[in-house]
């Protein structure tokens, strides 16, 4: 497994505070969630906005920075929820292989390329299939299934 981390930045951490709390008082930026999910070690709720990818009539977490903490305890977790105001999904996450993540990265640098972009080295949404299965290894991606 690649273990590719990025750390948060100043200006990252100030952007996701903004983020997350307009998307915490009701107001999606682009699709942006509070992503709520257990510590692995801790069992405490932890929380970080994520953007959420619908794309072939499924919904996807993707990790522009890598194996963060939040990727790690989603592994644990198998889930956890996803907030926008009040309203508050749970789901279940399935981790995809490398192999399926092309389309995704794809479809994920179109809709969000201005903000993450500067995680991708480069790689923009025009890339190859071989190149975005190159670099599928260091960006999680997870297919979440939200309870009904």
């Amino acid at each position: 497994m690649n273990a590719r981390y990025l750390e948060v930045s100043r200006s990252t951490r100030i952007f996701n505070t903004v983020v997350a709390a307009l998307t915490r008082a009701g107001v999606s930026v682009w699709g942006s969630r509070v992503l709520r999910v257990r510590g692995r070690t801790s069992g405490e709720w932890r929380s970080t906005p994520v953007n959420l990818l619908t794309h072939g009539g499924a919904s996807y977490l993707v990790a522009p920075r890598g194996h963060t903490q939040w990727v790690r305890n989603m592994r644990a977790a198998g889930g956890g929820e996803l907030a926008v105001g009040r309203r508050v999904e749970r789901f279940t996450a399935v981790e995809l292989a490398d192999a399926d993540k092309p389309d995704l990265l794809r479809a994920y640098l179109r809709r969000w390329k201005f903000e993450v972009g500067v995680f991708f080295d480069g790689v923009g949404p025009d890339a190859s299939d071989d190149e975005l299965l190159r670099i599928a290894p260091g960006y999680p991606v997870f297919r979440i299934t939200t309870a009904s």
